[in-house]
């Protein structure tokens, strides 16, 4: 049925956290074998956050499908702080219970979700088949905690570069999810 599903997927093993680091030569074979996954599910549109290894993450399958990799700034990476932190994965941690924790110059949980939620629900009710997303994981941990708190901070941690899930709005509104594949 279109207009239900999307598909949310973590970007491959890269080189870094900024916005241009690119993909490692393992990130490389992991977007060909992401490429090989997603290949016959009737993708018919695909959206990345704009950074590199998010892009890079899913050219193979969109060059091999005829598609266009349009991009979104709503789907980066969550701004953890302005300056670097020993304490980032406090920070993360804590933010899952505290939505409006953030570090100097960082993003808010909360904030995060209000850009992410409507991206999400304007492919949801965009009448596409089968949207792809491309993202980074507190991002998506994020979207997934906000519909199921115990995935949180452990759901977080237990990411894979790229996990692969399903987002499916049921006939009452409610969203459900589902792992579809991690390498």
């Amino acid at each position: 049925m279109p207009g239900n599903r999307v598909i949310l997927i973590r970007h491959c093993d890269s080189s870094g956290q900024n916005p241009e680091a690119q993909l490692t030569a393992r990130g490389s074979r992991q977007a060909d074998a992401l490429s090989e996954f997603l290949t016959g599910r009737r993708v018919d549109y695909v959206v990345s956050s704009p950074y590199l290894r998010a892009r890079q993450s899913i050219e193979p399958f969109a060059a091999a499908a005829g598609l266009t990799v349009n991009l979104d700034p709503r789907l980066s990476e969550r701004t953890l702080f302005e300056s670097p932190v020993d304490h980032w994965k406090d920070i993360v941690r804590d933010s899952f219970e505290d939505l409006d924790l953030h570090a100097p110059g960082g993003e808010s949980a909360r904030e995060v979700l209000k850009r992410a939620w409507p991206c999400l629900n304007e492919l949801l009710d965009s009448g596409r088949r089968l949207p792809v997303v491309v993202t980074h994981g507190n991002l998506l941990s994020l979207v997934l905690s906000s519909l199921d708190r115990s995935f949180g901070y452990s759901g977080w941690e237990g990411l894979s570069n790229p996990d692969v899930f399903m987002l499916e709005r049921m006939m009452d509104g409610c969203f459900v999810y589902e792992r579809l594949w991690t390498p």
